[in-house]
């Protein structure tokens, strides 16, 4: 029989599972040899309190085939059956799924979403699952719900693939911490491809760790951190950061936003190793300033495009984009020329997909008109593709429009951008690439001041949440914003919901720091993920290129709330900043580009409190560092964690890194406490193939040192799991538009008034409502910040500048 006959509110409650197959899209594990239940299996289930109810189906209730307190759910077109079967484990009863056609959707066997069936929980606690099951399928996972007791039940994750096993085999899983407010979960097997899964005997035991004694002497650092100031200088004026899986971090500047070098051809970049805090310089053959770049999945990095020409004096072109495109390899601390792409991209994204391909939109052409072509860099042929093997909406996204991938494969479009106003309609949405289809996204809050806002899939990954913070406008140039918004993926019609407004510090607006007033926030925001699963959110500045804002915060993605007040950065970190995780769970910080055309080349480091919590664990082994997807990896640690997750090392620029991700490693732990059996997810799109840092983190919130494993393999066995989520969006998709060569741009979206100074300068275009449209009051404000003698060119003064015509802007 046909079974998608699930009840519609039960399928509006339920996460709706599909999986897309293809070559492109099916990198998992090859051979049963990376089969986390072929390694040394850990012990038998605690001597506890099992809490599920009927764990071994031997209760059936009167009316019904299946056991008292289980239940069958799924969705989709498929042929399945859910039934009790003689084959147990023990007793005389287990369950068994059987899927014999599949087209769509999955079938599960669970605990009955009942307050008297489903187990009870408790927030912050931490519980292990296990069941004894046998399976000729390898697509079927463990799947967990949780009751929340305001929103009812709803998917909470997946935890662990199952291999196929001919005999009956024991698996065990620790479950993440419960979230705030969720009072019960249920819990059982998916099955999402053709074949049986028979399952028996359940357990359920809490084994949550109470924190280490707090041990800390280092006074507000305790909960605050601290930050220093390097006594190096960075040698390049980097715009660009990419943190290698050698540990190192390359810190790309090209011309630096310094004419004269570009002139002269002089291009830079530094590697920079945080262990020993050398220095190199290396060459670098083009201007890479305001270049795109992404991290491969064998560890270079792809950067494409570049600064082919400074805008005109004269106004008669802007900033310009080439093809040239490069890679840099780590080993050999050298950029490759690749092919060219299609056009130039000056701004432009790049997003790392689940099959390695690069998806790269947006930015500047070589005539400094909007780029409407997407580009796409094959990993298979090491190239990129002519623009007729790439589909095409034509759309222009912007300059670094933010682009992450979900889970299904689609890009979300966050709304975070640079230079001037949001897209049309809501400034929000999803592309679905393979359909070449844009669907808007509603509800992101003032949509045309989220330029140079900062955007981040909140950890875990897993939970296909994604935070935007702070913006600004460069061209109308208001105080930037404070608001944040935060979207829910994994809703049938997902759409952006206010989150709490940033915090505010102080500003200095060229007369000494003073406290943020009323909707004061920041542009120009850096976001970091951490591996306690917080987010650090710091820098930032109140107007275009000027006015540096002094306050950094954590986001608890748990909670949805900032903890304030934290040290901030004794160095300003506006334009061309940067900030990014280092693998000692550290955060660095470089930059600043501010309108007067000077550059900072201090360094600032930061501590964060987990750090001054006393001893940290140590990853003491890792039985393999090349991970294929949904394989189980042993590691072994010096003493207990819980909980440890992938981290993708950064690669930053302009308030943008949309491929920086944390992904939760559901754990499988032996008696001793110190053998941990990590589950890779079987989906390439919620971890992009490559290179990450592996955290271990205690009960106190404190993390390992990184160890770097790779991600990715040959095509396998098991299909990747994959949610039908966000599939009733509120928004009608968009057809793609008429065939076009370009998006007109005004030769001014970057908000500089090329009337004034060299190409490096950028006098606003539009002065903050602050300052009096006078000749002595914008004058007043650009000697309060830094600005130099000022040449007019040509014989236009639009800001009124030089009433005396003497060629020089101010002068008296």
């Amino acid at each position: 029989m046909t079974l998608n006959v699930t009840p519609p509110r039960r399928r509006a409650r339920r996460e709706r599972h599909r999986r897309r197959l293809s070559a492109a899209t099916a990198l998992l594990l090859a051979s049963g040899a990376s089969f986390g239940l072929l390694l040394a299996t850990p012990g038998p289930a605690r001597a506890g309190t099992n809490l599920v109810n009927n764990p071994g189906f031997e209760a059936v209730r009167a009316t019904d085939t299946l056991p008292t307190c289980w239940e069958s759910s799924g969705w989709g077109d498929n042929d399945a059956t859910v039934t009790t079967t003689g084959q147990a484990h023990s007793g005389t009863r287990a369950l068994t799924v059987s899927v014999t056609r599949r087209v769509t959707g999955d079938r599960k066997a669970l605990m009955a979403e009942d307050p008297a069936c489903a187990p009870g929980v408790a927030p912050s606690h931490q519980y292990d699952l296990s069941l004894w099951y046998k399976s000729t399928t390898p697509d079927a996972s463990i799947t967990v719900f949780r009751h929340d007791a305001k929103a009812g039940w709803q998917y909470w994750t997946d935890l662990k693939s199952l291999p196929v096993s001919e005999q009956y085999a024991r698996v065990e899983v620790r479950t993440p911490v419960v979230p705030p407010g969720t009072d019960q979960i249920t819990w059982g097997v998916s099955v999402y491809g053709t074949g049986t899964v028979t399952t028996d005997d359940y357990d359920m035991q809490d084994v949550t760790q109470a924190p280490p004694d707090d041990d800390c002497t280092a006074g507000k650092a305790c909960t605050k951190g601290s930050w220093a100031v390097m006594p190096f200088r960075n040698p390049v004026r980097s715009m660009h950061s990419v943190v290698l899986h050698n540990g190192k971090v390359l810190l790309v500047a090209g011309s630096g936003n310094d004419p004269d070098l570009f002139k002269a051809g002089t291009f830079t970049s530094a590697l920079y190793d945080p262990r020993t805090g050398a220095m190199k310089t290396i060459p670098t053959p083009v201007d890479m300033f305001c270049a795109g770049h992404v991290q491969l999945s064998d560890g270079r990095v792809l950067i494409m495009s570049g600064n082919k020409a400074y805008p005109a004096a004269d106004g008669s072109h802007g900033y310009e984009g080439f093809k040239d495109s490069y890679v840099f390899d780590p080993a050999g601390e050298s950029y490759v020329k690749t092919n060219d792409m299609n056009e130039g991209h000056w701004y432009p994204s790049a997003t790392l997909l689940g099959n390695g391909d690069v998806i790269s939109l947006g930015g500047l052409k070589e005539d400094s008109t909007g780029s409407v072509t997407a580009e796409k860099f094959s990993q298979a042929q090491q190239k990129w593709l002519p623009r007729t093997e790439v589909n095409q909406t034509w759309s222009y996204w912007g300059l670094y429009p933010s682009m992450i991938l979900m889970q299904d494969g689609r890009l979300f479009y966050s709304g975070s951008h640079v230079f001037g106003n949001g897209t049309p309609g809501t400034g929000a949405s999803v592309y679905d690439y393979d359909a070449n289809k844009v669907t808007d996204v509603p509800g992101l809050q003032d949509k045309d001041h989220r330029d140079q806002s900062m955007s981040v899939l909140l950890p875990p990954a897993q939970d296909q949440r994604v935070l935007t913070m702070g913006g600004g406008n460069v061209n109308s140039n208001p105080e930037a914003s404070r608001l944040t918004d935060i979207i829910d993926l994994k809703q049938p019609s997902p759409r952006y919901v206010p989150g709490p407004l940033l915090p505010q510090g102080t500003v200095d607006q060229g007369q000494g720091r003073k406290p943020e007033t009323g909707a004061q926030g920041k542009m120009y925001v850096s976001a970091v993920l951490l591996p306690d699963g917080k987010v650090l959110e710091t820098g930032g500045g109140l107007h275009d290129r000027a006015d540096p804002v002094y306050e950094a915060s954590f986001f608890n993605p748990v909670s949805n709330t900032f903890q304030a007040g934290l040290p901030t950065d004794p160095i300003p970190r506006t334009y061309h900043s940067s900030a990014f995780l280092l693998p000692d769970g550290r955060v660095m910080a470089v930059g600043d580009n501010p309108g007067n055309g000077t550059f900072d080349d201090h360094v600032s480091v930061y501590t964060p409190p987990y750090l001054y919590k006393g001893p940290r664990p140590q990853i003491t082994s890792v039985a393999n560092d090349r991970w294929q997807y949904a394989s189980t990896q042993r590691v072994t640690v010096d003493r207990p964690v819980v909980k440890a997750e992938l981290i993708r090392p950064a690669a930053v620029t302009h308030s943008s890194d949309p491929n920086q991700r944390f992904v939760d490693l559901p754990m499988t732990v032996g008696e001793d406490g110190r053998t941990i059996d990590l589950n890779v997810t079987s989906n390439p799109n919620m971890a992009p193939p490559g290179w990450y840092m592996l955290f271990a983190v205690d009960a106190d919130g404190v993390p390992s040192v990184a160890s770097w494993v790779h991600l990715g393999g040959p095509e396998a066995m098991a299909a990747p799991m994959v949610h039908g989520f966000a599939e009733t969006m509120e928004k009608t998709p968009k057809r793609p538009e008429q065939p076009r060569a370009s998006h007109p741009v005004s030769p001014g979206i970057a908000g500089c008034d090329r009337h004034y100074g060299a190409e490096n300068v950028c006098v606003p275009t539009v002065f903050p409502k602050t300052v009096a449209e006078t000749t002595r009051a914008r004058c007043a404000w650009l000697k309060d910040h830094g600005y130099g003698p000022l040449k007019v060119n040509g014989r236009d003064d639009p800001l009124r500048l030089d009433p005396k015509a003497t060629g020089w802007a101010c002068r008296r």
